[in-house]
């Protein structure tokens, strides 16, 4: 998979002549919707020197996870965008039922063999594929095999029902797929052998499909491996477990 841009960004594009000399950022810890104004700050990104029409991207780690992040402007001025990569991280309790596959939850796309046409990332995404680019598709194979998609769970769990929805895929639908699965310490250059948790279905066009009395039974899992045969488009890929 491709690796993350630096982790914080700030863009002055247009603000010629009205744009911060300096920023800084700060992060903290709460459960307010608004920090309040005995929260304890701290310093993510130290104050920055910034120029007009332009972006620039410095190295960041918070260090644990925080739920606010405050920009600084100095004195004033304009700025169009303020990027911030990291990875979600969700307080699950022992056996809450969620969807560990969701990347608004935590998951995380690990690695896969092709993303010609769709990134494995837009598959975790939230709500229904607004179109064909919206999901996971690879390119036609002229070779034996078939494609697959290494992800990384928001939590490790016991999956109960899976879903896998072909949506705006007519033409180019895989025609099978099956699961695998792996504990937290699992190394995925041995993703192949790992046990099959969904054993081979048969998919169809456009259409959701929900996995449940199929699933057979497995010890905890942190990662699964989706395999579809032999390539094809998969809108969204939905793993409802209990988190262990």
């Amino acid at each position: 998979m491709r690796p993350l841009p630096q982790p914080v960004s700030t863009d002055t594009r247009f603000f010629t002549g009205n744009y911060p000399p300096g920023a800084s950022i700060d992060v903290c810890v709460s459960k307010a919707k608004i920090p309040p104004e005995n929260t304890a700050w701290r310093e993510l990104v130290p104050k920055l020197a910034l120029n007009g029409d332009s972006r620039l991207a410095v190295p960041a780690q918070s260090g644990e996870p925080v739920t606010h992040v405050r920009l600084n402007i100095f004195p004033d001025g304009g700025v169009a965008r303020l990027r911030i990569y990291g990875q979600i991280v969700r307080d699950f309790k022992k056996g809450e039922e969620a969807d560990l596959a969701a990347m608004i939850n935590g998951a995380l796309p690990v690695l896969a063999n092709n993303e010609h046409f769709g990134k494995v990332s837009f598959m975790l995404q939230p709500g229904k594929s607004v179109n064909m680019g919206d999901g996971w598709e690879t390119r036609r194979r002229r070779e034996p095999g078939h494609d697959w998609a290494i992800i990384k769970l928001a939590a490790t769990g016991v999956i109960d029902r899976f879903l896998v929805d072909t949506n705006h895929f007519k033409g180019n639908f895989p025609d099978r797929c099956y699961i695998q699965g792996a504990p937290e310490n699992a190394d995925p250059d041995s993703a192949e052998s790992w046990p099959v948790i969904l054993p081979q279905q048969k998919l169809s066009a456009d259409h959701e499909h929900v996995f449940e009395q199929e699933i057979v039974p497995h010890e905890p899992v942190r990662y699964l491996r989706l395999n579809i045969m032999p390539d094809g488009g998969i809108a969204r890929l939905r793993a409802f477990g209990r988190v262990t």
